[in-house]
């Protein structure tokens, strides 16, 4: 059994990678999207494309999508922080250093792992090793994600996330002074040097929009903010800080643990000091709220900071300001 899905091409996605224009309606990974594509699961206008074909304004994209098949993600006993279950939703609190799900270099191990020894009702919309997985995390970000445990559920949450009515807000500490509030709308693609990073573009990409609210600075070199997302891309945050010119502080990857070399020579000795107190990037999904699959009732949660981030912000407040 399948179920075919029809997309049509707006003037946003005009020119984007069919690919990657499927990845942005069908919240699907990229990766099974090439596949079903291979897989002559994927027309445009009824004729079969590649991977990197461009779409065009008002072109209607067909997607097959098969059923999903048995689960291949083993059921691991490991530590999970639920605030909220349901016959629907899961709400975790998830910690640092945990993949969201199995991937090449993490085949176990991960919050998929655990929620399959949890429960055994999860939804199957996002594939084998995905089972549930609505949204994610990256591995050293903690804090909340919602989790379906029906495909029904899975659809409603996903279409919220399209429609960017899904309120999500994440905490972090920033290197260099944020002075005023702004929206960062720049598009990110993979890094053509890098493939496991991405980078701001300025053709081709897809969009990406973040809400930056300066709270409180710190030590003469942090900034405490809040960032809200109206998009969710793979490290979104943690690159639209680095094109502000503000990474996040302890990002081993965007430039949050060598922007050290460039504050104050007599502020350095300090921030080297947090550095080796916190040994990942300064970034906390601190709130999600979205409207329930079943019973349509708003629900809002909120996470408290993990120990080891809440320990570096009181740290930097104890700093005397320069």
């Amino acid at each position: 059994m399948s179920e075919l899905h029809s997309f049509v091409v707006n003037e946003e996605e005009d020119g984007t990678r069919l690919d990657v224009f499927l990845q942005g309606v069908c919240d699907l990974s990229r990766s099974r999207l090439q596949r079903l594509i291979g897989d002559d699961a994927v027309r445009v206008d009824d004729v079969r494309q590649k991977s990197s074909y461009r779409v065009h304004l008002s072109e209607r994209v067909d997607v097959d999508i098969p059923e999903a098949v048995p689960l291949l993600a083993l059921a691991q006993d490991l530590p999970l922080s639920i605030l909220h279950e349901d016959a629907d939703v899961l709400v975790i609190d998830k910690a640092a250093g945990m993949t969201v799900h199995p991937a090449h270099g993490s085949p176990d191990g991960t919050l998929v792992n655990a929620l399959l020894h949890h429960c055994h009702d999860l939804s199957g919309v996002n594939g084998v090793l995905r089972p549930g997985i609505v949204h994610r995390l990256d591995r050293e970000t903690t804090g909340l994600l919602m989790v379906a445990k029906n495909d029904h559920a899975h659809r409603h949450l996903a279409a919220q996330l399209e429609a960017r009515t899904v309120e999500r807000r994440y905490l972090a500490l920033l290197w260099g002074g944020v002075l005023e509030p702004g929206v960062v709308d720049a598009a990110l693609d993979r890094n053509r040097k890098d493939r496991l990073k991405m980078a701001v573009v300025t053709r081709g990409g897809r969009r990406a929009v973040t809400r930056v609210q300066p709270l409180e600075e710190m030590a003469g070199f942090l900034t405490w903010v809040e960032f809200r997302l109206e998009t969710g891309r793979t490290h979104q945050i943690r690159v639209h800080a680095e094109h502000m010119g503000h990474p996040v502080f302890g990002d081993p990857v965007y430039s949050g643990r060598t922007w050290v070399n460039g504050i104050e020579p007599e502020l350095r000795p300090a921030a080297q000091i947090l550095l080796k107190s916190l040994k990942r990037q300064a970034l906390h999904a601190a709130t999600l709220g979205f409207v329930h699959p079943r019973t349509e009732e708003t629900v809002r949660f909120v996470s408290e900071l993990p120990t080891d981030l809440a320990q570096t912000v009181a740290a930097a407040r104890a700093l005397p300001r320069q």
